[in-house]
Parts: structure tokens; sequence; C-alpha cells
């Protein structure tokens, strides 16, 4: 698999990703395992995870296939583990908690669940608009004195936010958090939804990511599952699409307009004799400014076939029809 740099930090990414939003919940200890023993196998190396996925179990997942002697599937040093604070889960209810004492707090919890002392990188999972940003950003600037986390980042950010705190954590001339530190670790990375489904990323976040030398993670790659083409004539049962608790995640990319992107993506991989998956995955991985696309798999073999889609290259002339068809900027 291709390894990428994350930004300006140095640190080798691999370009796919494997996310674990499903794992403890919806996917099987065992299926994890699986997934997790293949996805290195090809190569891989970055883990994306949080205390809220699969419900608040998959970390503890995450962590036994790590931490278990012999029985372990994978080494700590061949990961590079992206978790998340700021979301907290309480009697079954998620919600949003961006204080000091909480993020730090939940770190020390994913790092116990995790078995491990650090985790590569630490992100601020959403934005807290009740939370002081200059404070947020003082945790994360704490959590890389300490650590903890080797790298700090932001997650489902807006441009201003991201630009905000490349300032504020010396990405930019003149910088870092005065009263802090004069060494600030800077802002790594980002964390953004990207896919030919969804291409907000590019009209200002990629174009600041470049400039100021950020690294960018997409999540979900293949547009919540949708440009996989399992969703074009109907929902499967066993889908995403129809589970109780995912189905309101899925069901904004079930549109009419979202449709014709998919059966866009189709008509070229039918042409190039490609899946729908391979040729989504294809155009993703060869955006600009793209460090890794993280994608998540139900099963085993539904990540199999997306490692097989790894070889597939667009021709030119594919990748700019796709490129027109979904256009953020000037849709058609």
């Amino acid at each position: 698999m291709e390894m990428r740099r994350l930004g300006n930090t140095g640190l080798r990414v691999s370009a796919l990703g494997l996310g674990t939003l499903t794992w403890g919940r919806d996917t099987l200890d065992d299926e994890c395992a699986a997934q997790l023993k293949a996805f290195l196998e090809a190569g891989g190396n970055v883990i994306d995870t949080s205390p809220t996925y699969g419900e608040g179990q998959a970390q503890q997942v995450l962590g036994a296939l790590i931490s278990r002697g012999d029985s372990r599937v994978a080494s700590r040093d061949d990961l590079v583990i992206v978790s998340k604070s700021g979301v907290l889960r309480r009697d079954n209810h998620s919600f949003v908690e961006a204080s000091r004492s909480a993020m730090l707090g939940s770190l020390e919890a994913s790092l116990r669940e995790l078995g491990t002392d650090y985790v590569d990188l630490w992100m601020l999972q959403v934005p807290d608009e009740h939370t002081n940003f200059d404070a947020v950003l003082s945790t994360l600037v704490a959590a890389w004195q300490s650590g903890k986390a080797r790298f700090v980042g932001l997650s489902n950010h807006n441009a201003w936010q991201i630009a905000y705190a490349a300032a504020r954590l010396g990405n930019t001339f003149g910088g870092g958090l005065a009263g802090i530190s004069a060494a600030t670790p800077g802002l790594a990375a980002v964390t953004n939804e990207y896919s030919l489904l969804n291409r907000q990323i590019e009209v200002e976040i990629l174009p600041a990511t470049s400039t100021l030398g950020i690294g960018v993670l997409g999540w979900s790659a293949l547009g919540r599952g949708v440009l996989s083409g399992k969703y074009r004539s109907s929902t499967p049962p066993d889908s995403r699409g129809a589970s109780l608790h995912l189905q309101g995640f899925v069901k904004p990319y079930l549109t009419s307009e979202k449709r014709r992107v998919v059966e866009s993506v189709a008509t070229a991989a039918s042409g190039l004799g490609e899946s729908t998956l391979a040729v989504s995955l294809a155009w993703v991985l060869s955006r600009p400014g793209l460090s890794s696309a993280i994608v998540g798999a139900r099963t085993a073999e539904q990540l199999h076939q997306v490692l097989r889609g790894l070889d597939t290259k667009l021709p030119r002339q594919v990748s700019s029809a796709l490129d027109e068809v979904t256009d953020p900027i000037n849709p058609l």
C-alpha cells in the first residue's frame, strides 16, 4: 500500500485508513480481528477510532487486538492510532463537551481501553460552541506536552476554525499560544468527510491545509457505503441503510441527486471493467492534498473488496468526467 506524509509532520501514513465505527456493535470481535489482520497484511497502518464508536466498544475491541500477548493481532509499533475526544457517552446518550477536564479524562480512558500510553493523533471530534476555542487548543497542547498525544488535530471543523487553530498552534509565523509555551505542536491534521458524494472539503479546507502544511484524513471515502453500488436498486437488509441506528447516517446519500452520481460512477466502472467501489476509491485516493482515505467495513469480506480496489487507476478522461459530474463549486 502507498505510504504518504501527514502534512509537514514527517509521519508516514497509509493511503487507506481503517475505520472502526461499527466495531463492537455491528461488527463482531472475530470479524474485527480478521479486518485488522487483512489491513496490516496489505500494508496499512492508520486506524481511526473514537470513544463513541460502536456505542463505546470500538476502542476496547481494538485494545484487545494489540495488547493480549501471544494472541494479539497487531504490534502497537505497527499502528498509527487516531483517536478523538469532545463527545461523551452517558446512559446510552452522546453529547458534546470539550472542557479541559472532559477531554483529558476521555484521553486517559482511551489509553486504558487501547492498552497503550499514547495515541499517534488526538483530535477534537466535533466543534463545541459552548467552550472557549482557545481553551480547547490549550488542552490539545497539554496532551501533546504530556507525550500522551504525539500529534494533535481537529475533526469535522470548518476552514476558519482550522486556520485559526493553525495560527494559534504555530503553523504560521509568529506563533503559538501566548502564555502556554514557546514550543507548540502545530496542527498536524484535520479529519473531514470526503468522497464523490461530498466534496465540500475542496472549497475552502483543502486550500487552507495545503497552504499551512496540515495533513488531511478523509472519512467515509466511499460515501457512507453508497458508492459501493449496493443501494442502486434497493436497500440490502443487512446494510447500514437498513440498520435502525445507522439508517439516518446513510439516508442523506440516497436522494435522486446522489443516485445520479452513483450511476455515473457505475457507467465509468462498466467501461473500465471495474467495480463501482474500485472506481470511487481510486478517485478519492488520487485527490491532491489527501493524506489518507478512511473506510469502514462491517465484515472482513467487505474490507477485502476494498483492498482489492487499491490497484485500480483511473484514466485522466474518466477522472475528469467524474470531477465535472460532482464539482462542488460549479455543479452541472
